[in-house]
């Protein structure tokens, strides 16, 4: 059954999520190739949009077998949300995401990202702006709140509703929390019950079995899938197939990793060429052999190659030490 963001419909349950500095359209086109049917470009500040420099064209690059595509903004100033948009408007994008979740130090710094969550009244007249000049269904990423005292998901969603966001995405931790601890499935479930619009959960969906309990407790719509698609696009595959009536994949065999990183790797030198290709690839080598043995020393060399044919011979040499040695990396993997 479709899940309905506003005008637009979702035929999967499961969403790659943006990453900063990992959703790029390579890493987006091959966790498609396992099941991801709406992916997001990373997340963009609305001024850097506003100026469309050359390192912004080059974020917002897609192609069409990029789609359904989403775009998530980061501002908080009405006057370059409105230019961001003007920008924005001239692609090709299914979704426009609104982040008030950010953590990070410098955005809350400039009262950005979960900054908002201890200003309601401010977020409400910035949502306003996004849905009246997007010309895409407008969706929000919310945390739980902004600390343990001050949990007001519930209130936050019912607010953005109220605004004429599509659905909101809900990630089950505070600010102050960050990314430690563990998720609160019970804000997320009060949140889904707050609400008539789509709620999405995301925070340690690392598994199919973890996905599987997020969905089951919070009756939540759909799954943001962020840490757990880094160097395992197999989850989605596990996914898909799982709630599909179908039986779960096998785990990849070392083989079977050795091979997609080496798709992965021709992805990135395609699109960047290969100096920056390389380089940009450097932090899936250790994502991909997470689990493996004996990996260290080659993960060290991996981060200094500059080469796509050094690269290249470190995942052969992963592959010849690990081929006689059964995986070992359930956790990481589908199942």
């Amino acid at each position: 059954m479709a899940i309905k963001f506003g005008s637009f419909k979702l035929n999967s349950r499961f969403i790659l999520a943006p990453m900063a500095g990992v959703s790029d359209l390579p890493f987006r086109l091959l966790n498609r190739e396992f099941g991801a049917e709406l992916a997001f470009v990373e997340m963009i500040n609305c001024r850097s949009v506003s100026y469309n420099s050359k390192k912004t064209r080059q974020m917002l690059s897609t192609q069409d077998n990029d789609k359904p595509l989403g775009i998530q903004i980061l501002g908080s100033e009405p006057k370059f949300i409105k230019k961001a948009l003007d920008v924005i408007n001239t692609y090709d994008f299914q979704l426009l995401d609104f982040n008030a979740a950010c953590p990070a130090r410098k955005v809350v710094r400039r009262n950005e990202g979960a900054a908002l969550l201890k200003e309601p009244a401010k977020l409400s007249a910035v949502l306003k702006i996004v849905v009246r000049h997007s010309k895409v269904p407008v969706t929000i990423k919310i945390r739980s709140g902004w600390d343990k005292d001050s949990i007001n998901a519930p209130d936050i969603a019912k607010l953005a509703q109220d605004c004429g966001v599509s659905a909101v995405f809900l990630h089950g931790r505070t600010r102050m929390d960050a990314y430690k601890g563990t998720v609160d499935y019970e804000i997320i479930r009060k949140t889904k019950e707050a609400i008539d619009i789509p709620l999405i959960a995301s925070g340690d969906l690392i598994s199919v079995d973890s996905a599987v309990k997020m969905l089951e407790y919070t009756g939540c719509d759909c799954l943001n899938i962020a840490r757990g698609a880094l160097g395992n696009p197999w989850i989605f595959h596990g996914l898909t197939n799982l709630f599909s009536g179908l039986p779960l994949p096998e785990i990849p065999s070392v083989e079977d990793v050795c091979e997609v990183m080496c798709k992965h790797l021709d992805m990135c030198v395609n699109f960047y060429g290969e100096k920056i290709g390389v380089v940009n690839f450097r932090k899936f080598f250790s994502w991909y052999t997470k689990g493996f043995r004996k990996v260290r020393s080659l993960r060290e060399k991996a981060s200094l190659a500059k080469t796509k044919e050094a690269v290249f011979a470190l995942i052969r040499e992963c592959a010849r030490n690990e081929a006689t040695k059964k995986p070992h990396f359930p956790g990481v993997f589908c199942r």
